[in-house]
């Protein structure tokens, strides 16, 4: 009985160590909700292995900055910590990552906001004696799991899920960058002020901070949602304006073909009444280009390119080649919206290495390049092939991607360096470049 009373007694004390001991599993059940509320919210899928990871570092990293620099100011560098694991090693990207910082934040925000204040009424203490007797933080802790994992459970069955258009573009990053640093400020004075002046202010001023905090970020986030999807109805106007320029010349083409067709079938006569096999080829030969002309246009489709910035840019690159009197071929089988690498350094490794393509292949007599987007699910890869013709035979391989090298007049050499750059950033990306006496070969691998 003596036991007992000592175990109540030593939890109902005011005893930070023992509150630490007691709480510390707390550090991995909490970064697992954190992990739990984004990941649901964003629909985000993360393998058990990266879900382990994750809670075992961000836990540790907490749990040593609360120790090192002590609460609320650990609050800041935890969060610049989740950011630097999802950013760089997760690669979710800025504005996801983001998100993923914010949205935690602000569901725990309000449940504290909406708990902590009547839990301190009902067990007649303060914000500093639940912090260090074991069973007032065991006790509250417990409240505010039980209440999220509700919440998460509500979503999850609802199917409630933050969907986020997101762009690569630097003039809508210009809007959403400055309101996401605002936001992360505002959270991190928000959760000082709590913790230094909660027993002092009001329950009434209290509510009202909190519906403001909850209206501003609303406001924010639809105010994104709204400057987001006006670009991306400026870049689908775009992208239908290359589409009829597509169009119009495959209507050319085929109309031209159909002008034609008689006299192709009298042609076609006359070489079989002669029995002109040699010219008949000949001719079907000129013909069949003729014909894969037009289906490569075909392909130049927002249904089969379906993503707005790579169809522009890929449309855009084509018409330089006619341009130059190119000949150009399309293979795809690829989803780009299911691309494994952030839109916009694949992007940017596709416009280089598809302007160099060009610029080598209109230095030919015989000026060709082929193209290839191929997805290999069984292999877990997705592939793309750049095929030019190119004159310079004697290129060095090992070379070609230092900064500064290029064989073309007033170019800096810095679009292939570029590329090597990205591909180290990435552990699943890999560039294989190869040449034969007719190809220059760009291969791009991209592991999932």
């Amino acid at each position: 009985m003596d036991f007992l009373t000592n175990i109540w007694s030593t939890l109902t004390s005011e005893n930070e160590q023992i509150t630490s001991i007691i709480t510390f599993p707390f550090y991995f059940i909490e970064t697992y909700i954190y992990l739990l509320i984004f990941t649901t919210f964003l629909n985000l899928k993360f393998s058990k292995k990266q879900k382990v990871i994750y809670v075992i570092v961000i836990s540790s990293l907490s749990a040593l900055s609360k120790l090192v620099i002590g609460e609320p100011y650990s609050v800041i560098v935890n969060y610049a910590c989740i950011f630097i694991v999802l950013f760089f090693f997760y690669k979710l990207g800025f504005i996801k990552t983001i998100a993923s910082i914010i949205i935690p934040f602000v569901l725990f925000a309000v449940i504290n906001t909406l708990i902590m204040k009547p839990f301190l009424k009902i067990f007649n203490t303060t914000l500093e004696t639940t912090s260090i007797v074991p069973i007032y933080r065991f006790l509250y802790l417990c409240i505010v799991y039980f209440v999220i994992a509700i919440i998460l459970f509500i979503i999850k069955h609802r199917n409630f899920y933050l969907k986020l258009q997101l762009t690569d573009t630097k003039s809508i990053n210009k809007i959403i960058f400055p309101n996401l640093v605002l936001g992360i400020f505002t959270l991190c004075m928000q959760a000082i002020l709590t913790y230094y002046y909660i027993n002092i202010v009001p329950i009434g001023v209290t509510i009202i901070n909190l519906i403001l905090l909850i209206a501003y970020f609303f406001l924010s986030f639809y105010s994104l949602t709204k400057a987001t999807k006006l670009h991306l109805a400026t870049q689908e106007l775009e992208n239908a304006e290359s589409y009829n320029k597509s169009l119009t010349v495959l209507y050319d083409n085929v109309k031209g073909f159909k002008h034609d067709f008689d006299n192709m079938v009298d042609i076609i006569g006359g070489f079989i009444a002669v029995n002109d096999i040699t010219g008949l080829k000949n001719y079907y030969s000129g013909l069949r280009e003729n014909c894969v002309e037009i289906k490569n246009i075909q392909l130049l489709n927002p249904n089969i390119i379906n993503n707005p910035g790579i169809y522009n840019l890929i449309v855009s690159e084509y018409q330089k080649a006619v341009d130059n009197n190119i000949k150009i071929n399309f293979e795809f089988f690829f989803d780009f919206n299911n691309l494994h690498m952030p839109i916009y350094e694949f992007s940017k490794i596709l416009g280089i290495l598809l302007n160099n393509a060009i610029e080598a292949a209109k230095e030919c007599d015989e000026k060709e390049i082929n193209l290839v987007f191929r997805d290999s699910p069984k292999n877990n890869v997705q592939i793309i092939i750049f095929e030019n013709t190119y004159l310079d035979k004697n290129i060095e391989i090992s070379k070609i991607f230092n900064k500064g090298l290029s064989s073309k007049e007033n170019h800096s050499g810095i679009g292939l360096w570029e590329v090597k750059q990205i591909e180290k950033k990435y552990n699943n990306i890999v560039l294989h470049t190869t040449k034969d006496d007719k190809y220059f070969k760009q291969q791009l691998e991209i592991y999932y």
